[in-house]
């Protein structure tokens, strides 16, 4: 998309606020045409030796429209200055809008080969940029295109040979804005991109500070932050140095017009051919003549900062989701059955590798189904193609007999609850927390919620129980409190469908032992999909099925698995042999920090 066009676009919804700015502008200018007309006027009058008593009331009303122009030009301005910035500023809001609802529609795959503080520079710093340009740019070229037409104009109509040898640095400047643009808006571009890397550095560094402080990275992190900061600094100087040659040029280029005037101008007067007040008037307007064609220059520097930010808007905004819904997809309506069927499933990620292929599964409503096998055998992929985060690469998924590509996004996930291993918690309240799983619910519903998931007993040990603050991430819970939390705001959405990812891993005995009992109870009733590697955890689980090499190799409950005699039996075999060793270590470590 180009990126000028992409700007007016979103400028044509502000037509009111900016035609005010335009008539403004407008104006304006003929108010600026009209003082060196007074100044022209006064010197006629006051050189004019048959010029009577009426001469001071002459003067005197100028004087007086002088006044009444510069009172006019004030309110001008203020009404082209202010209307400007509401039609920018609006224009960046919606751009910002625009990018996270695109953001929000981008796929999971999207996000795993970008930095969160790229996109944040993307969606702040770049759209930043487009208020410059519609409300100090645009509007700046606007008026020195009406002050160079207008005064133009006034010049040739005095002296029309004078007029002509006035412009003659003109071409120069335009020739000059021409080679700037070429170069400058790639410099730009560069330092917005050189940014935005120092501030995906710096996310990853802030959202990382104790791992450095535990690693003790603070030394090589500073390192890296001042390297990225140097960078950011010369992409910038390198735009600065070109805008440092461009503007000596175009004061260079319009003093010419100057030396022009006095030595044409001067011969004229004394030849008697130009009247002593047309070369005062004449130097009045060949101010208002460069002052524009200076300004010019500096507004054709913001245009292409604010292009070049929005050419990495437009990148963005074009990105395609991976995950998409169809025109005529359906939309589930109340509560589903929770029977989901695998049919000949493959997936595969953009990098080539199979990680799941011909998986066929029936799972019935209100089963508990855990997957269990060696590291990176797709066990986490395969739960998240229920959601539709990935869409299969071969073969189908169907949710009570329709194909998940054929139901709307939302409505799909409305019908399931994800718990993770790694857990989520925003800034904010336990309550906000909780109420994130459904918002609107009851105190009533919520506090449930967090007694079904064993969590109600340490909020109310809380300093303000269900309104403390709980940090970013939940730092101020601990690994255990944190998962009870995200346990209760899965048990307050209440869906039919269930995704339990390694959910008790990294906890204590006793803690592991609360998080159970809330998950037996979160999973009664609904289809539960269980991602286990400590197999002790899902023994009663109604279909255990074993992954390996990117394929189901069995099934069966933990009876019928032990008795063949197969992959799970190892694994299991394997887990008992280091089960004491692994509690011995949990509670060990769990006696240290009560010690502590």
């Amino acid at each position: 998309m180009d990126s000028l066009k992409f700007v007016f676009e979103y400028a044509r919804r502000y037509v009111r606020p900016l035609a005010v700015t335009v008539v403004s502008m407008f104006l304006l200018v003929c108010m600026q045409l009209t003082v060196p007309w007074i100044v022209r006027t006064m010197v006629a009058t006051v050189t004019d030796s048959t010029a009577g008593p009426e001469a001071i009331n002459v003067i005197t009303r100028l004087a007086l429209l002088s006044l009444a122009i510069y009172v006019v030009r004030a309110g001008l301005r203020f009404l082209r200055s202010y209307m400007a910035h509401v039609a920018g500023w609006s224009v960046v809001a919606d751009v910002r809008k625009d990018i996270y609802e695109h953001l929000q529609r981008l796929s999971l795959h999207y996000y795993e080969d970008r930095q969160t503080g790229q996109l944040m520079s993307r969606t702040v710093n770049d759209s930043d940029l487009l208020e410059q340009l519609i409300a100090h740019a645009l509007p700046d070229m606007m008026v020195n295109v009406l002050m160079l037409i207008g005064v133009t104009a006034v010049l040739i109509s005095m002296n029309w040979r004078l007029g002509l040898l006035s412009m003659i640095p003109i071409p120069l400047i335009m020739l000059a804005l021409r080679g700037f643009a070429k170069y400058v808006r790639p410099a730009f571009r560069e330092r917005q991109v050189e940014l935005g890397e120092l501030n995906a550095a710096l996310n990853d560094n802030l959202s990382g500070i104790r791992e450095i402080k535990a690693f003790t990275r603070e030394d090589l992190e500073v390192a890296n932050i001042r390297g990225h900061i140097v960078r950011y600094r010369d992409s910038l100087l390198r735009a600065l140095r070109l805008m440092a040659m461009f503007h000596p040029f175009v004061e260079f280029a319009t003093s010419l017009g100057t030396i022009v005037l006095i030595y044409f101008g001067g011969r004229f007067v004394l030849n008697q051919t130009l009247p002593i007040e047309d070369l005062v008037a004449y130097f009045l307007y060949l101010e208002m003549l460069y002052q524009p064609v200076r300004a010019l220059s500096g507004a054709w520097e913001s245009v292409q900062q604010a292009l070049a930010g929005a050419e990495r808007v437009t990148e963005l905004l074009d990105e395609q989701p991976d995950v998409v819904e169809r025109p005529d997809a359906i939309e589930l309506i109340g509560k589903v059955e929770g029977a989901i069927k695998l049919h000949n499933v493959g997936f595969s990620y953009a990098m080539g590798d199979t990680v799941l292929e011909n998986i066929n599964l029936d799972i019935e409503s209100g089963t508990v189904v855990a997957l269990v096998g060696p590291t990176g055998v797709g066990k986490t992929t395969f739960a998240k193609l229920i959601p539709r985060f990935y869409d299969v690469c071969q073969g189908s998924i169907t949710l009570d007999g329709h194909d998940l590509r054929d139901l709307t996004l939302k409505s799909l996930r409305q019908q399931i609850s994800i718990v993770l291993q790694d857990v989520f918690l925003f800034h904010g309240t336990v309550r906000e927390n909780i109420l994130f799983g459904r918002q609107g619910a009851t105190e009533e519903e919520m506090i449930w919620a967090a007694k079904i998931a064993n969590a109600h007993e340490f909020i109310t040990q809380l300093p303000h129980e269900y309104n403390t603050m709980i940090g970013e991430r939940g730092v101020k819970l601990s690994g255990g409190q944190r998962q009870r939390l995200a346990i209760a705001r899965a048990v307050l959405k209440d869906a039919p469908i269930l995704i339990l990812d390694e959910a008790t891993s990294s906890v204590d005995t006793e803690t592991e032992l609360l998080i159970q009992q809330a998950l037996e109870r979160l999973m009664s009733g609904r289809t539960a999909i269980v991602i286990a590697h400590r197999l002790s955890t899902i023994r009663g689980a109604d279909i255990i099925v074993v992954l390996e090499g990117s394929q189901i190799v069995e099934t069966g409950t933990h009876a019928e698995l032990m008795a063949l005699d197969g992959l799970y039996k190892r694994l299991n075999e394997v887990q008992i042999e280091g089960e004491p060793r692994w509690r011995a270590i949990q509670e060990q470590r769990q006696r240290k920090i009560v010690g502590a």
